[in-house]
């Protein structure tokens, strides 16, 4: 039972022209209320806001930088009639979700000039994301002074994986001057959903092994093994893998040297591969939503219904490799936007899964969404679960275990 010393967190998630905020009371694990502050730094900024249990509200706001959209926020989570707080120094600290902790952040990390450096020198890794998550952690210690903040690194969960799995097949200096290496990413959401499924299974972390998917406009797989990642789909970016709502996923290298040679530049090719690309390059479409994927190949798009075959081929092939990895699974975990509601994709997925043991129940799979539960038959020797993720609620553990616990989580990880 949390103490009321850190009963009351909050939780900042800063992109590079918004800011999603959530506050929860630790004490049941409720969300007391949330919100999203968009276009930072344009006429048109936005604050939508929402109590737990009510209706969301959306307004106009002035915000030129993310100082003012946090003051806009705090504003509203301390209003006398819709906030949720009597003043902000109920507030007792703040997670923050940083995108890219590279090596040196094996796990969540009380924030102090060091962990700022660090993240910092991690900006060349992730620099549409480490750059606005250090705005958040900055604008933050000035509206709330003396309140400890917490970093909580999507890569740092995946840093249990050893040198033979996260290493590329390329020099090894390489890896040595600029770190070049598999980091992995979504790792907030697969430690929960393998916590979940734990409990859901009744047995301890430490006994499971567990294939989680976490499918939405980016996705990625872990294969984890007592509670380690073994291996996981995206490397030193968030772009190989799965085929994705805009990004490609796995591509030949030399694709990108060849295009390079007829006259794209870097920053195409970049655009060309993370925004134009996966479910919207392939369906044809001009959304990559996989909502507007199966409509459309339920109308009979072939373009459509091939970046569905794709999309589930994509996801069994890295199944199936996982599977083998870790000697078989305990559970199939799929989470996310795509994996809880979108019953044709998973549907895409487990029925290439047969040769592992898994047989789809159309009836369960049509009914569960967003919901824990099986989707396939009780015959299947590997059950696929959906179950649902929870990052931010993720972040706000991470920050109060990081605070409550006797000793400052380990750093520096070396291949």
């Amino acid at each position: 039972m949390p103490t009321n010393r850190y009963d009351k967190i909050l939780v900042i998630n800063s992109g590079s022209s918004s800011l999603k905020f959530m506050l929860f009371s630790m004490r049941a694990e409720t969300m007391l209320a949330k919100g999203l502050v968009e276009r930072i730094g344009a006429p048109s900024a936005n604050l939508a806001y929402q109590r737990n249990g009510e209706a969301k509200t959306d307004e106009a706001i002035s915000a030129d930088n993310h100082g003012q959209a946090l003051e806009m926020a705090c504003a509203m989570l301390a209003h006398p009639e819709r906030g949720v707080l009597k003043n902000l120094s109920e507030v007792n600290a703040i997670g923050h979700r940083v995108v890219h902790g590279g090596e040196q952040f094996r796990d969540s990390m009380s924030i102090d000039e060091n962990v700022k450096k660090g993240i910092n020198d991690c900006a060349a890794l992730a620099p549409l994301h480490n750059p606005p998550n250090m705005g958040g952690i900055v604008a933050c210690e000035k509206v709330f002074p003396g309140i400890p903040n917490v970093a909580v690194f999507d890569t740092a969960f995946h840093q249990t994986m050893e040198p033979h799995a996260f290493l590329y097949a390329i020099p090894y200096k390489y890896y040595e001057q600029y770190r070049i290496r598999k980091y992995g990413f979504h790792g907030t959401s697969h430690k929960f959903v393998m916590q979940a499924t734990a409990a859901w299974l009744n047995k301890p972390v430490e006994e499971l092994k567990l294939i989680t998917c976490h499918l939405g406009n980016g996705s990625s797989i872990a294969a984890i093994n007592g509670g380690r990642v073994v291996d996981t789909t995206m490397g030193m970016t968030p772009l190989p893998g799965l085929v994705m709502g805009s990004r490609c996923g796995d591509l030949d290298p030399a694709v990108v040297l060849f295009l390079a040679r007829q006259g794209m530049t870097p920053d195409a090719i970049d655009d060309l591969l993370n925004k134009r690309s996966g479910l919207r390059g392939v369906g044809g479409l001009e959304s990559g939503d996989m909502r507007d994927i199966v409509d459309a190949a339920a109308k009979g798009n072939t373009s459509a219904a091939s970046a569905l075959k794709m999309f589930g081929h994509r996801a069994a092939l890295y199944i199936g490799g996982y599977f083998t990895l870790l000697g078989g699974a305990d559970a199939i975990v799929l989470t996310g936007g795509i994996g809880e509601n979108s019953a044709a994709a998973r549907a895409a997925i487990v029925e290439r899964l047969t040769a592992l043991g898994c047989h789809l129940d159309p009836a369960r799979n049509a009914e569960t969404r967003g919901r824990a539960g099986a989707i396939t038959q009780d015959t299947s020797r590997v059950p696929v679960l959906i179950m649902p993720t929870n990052e931010e609620l993720m972040i706000a553990r991470e920050t109060f275990r990081v605070l409550t616990s006797p000793a400052q989580p380990v750093t520096n990880a070396t291949a």
